[in-house]
């Protein structure tokens, strides 16, 4: 179940609207993930993150299904089986990330070079 606040969110620009779509700790990454796999099963996803709990992780997943950036394919076996991919909306998404990511690596370059890993999402749009 989606948070719903008291207050309606009052969004002066688009700036606003995008960062509540794909902004904050976890939807960036999540879609980062989705970039770098064609579907991937939430177990995956959650094993990529690593210190994600699976209330926020489901409540990302759900926002981001909401806002139209993935979608979610459930079949119908047993075991259930889902797994998760980005859609059209999604992919336009990846190269605000990606440019993103290099204005943060140009602004801190020591320090993002000495403590992160390089991006998966930048690397594979570079393709």
């Amino acid at each position: 179940m989606k948070y719903e606040p008291k207050i309606e969110k009052e969004i002066m620009c688009p700036i606003e609207y995008g960062l509540d779509v794909f902004g904050g700790k976890w939807k960036a990454r999540i879609l980062c993930v989705l970039s770098t796999n064609t579907v991937i099963r939430y177990n995956a996803i959650r094993k990529e993150l690593g210190n994600i709990t699976d209330a926020v992780l489901a409540a990302m997943l759900k926002e981001l299904i909401a806002d139209e950036l993935i979608e979610r394919t459930q079949y119908n076996e047993i075991p259930p089986k889902v797994e998760y991919a980005l859609t059209d909306k999604g992919h336009s998404v990846l190269p605000i990330l990606q440019n993103i990511c290099q204005w943060s690596r140009q602004q801190t370059k020591d320090e993002l070079e000495k403590k992160l890993p390089p991006c998966k999402t930048c690397d594979q749009l570079k393709k």
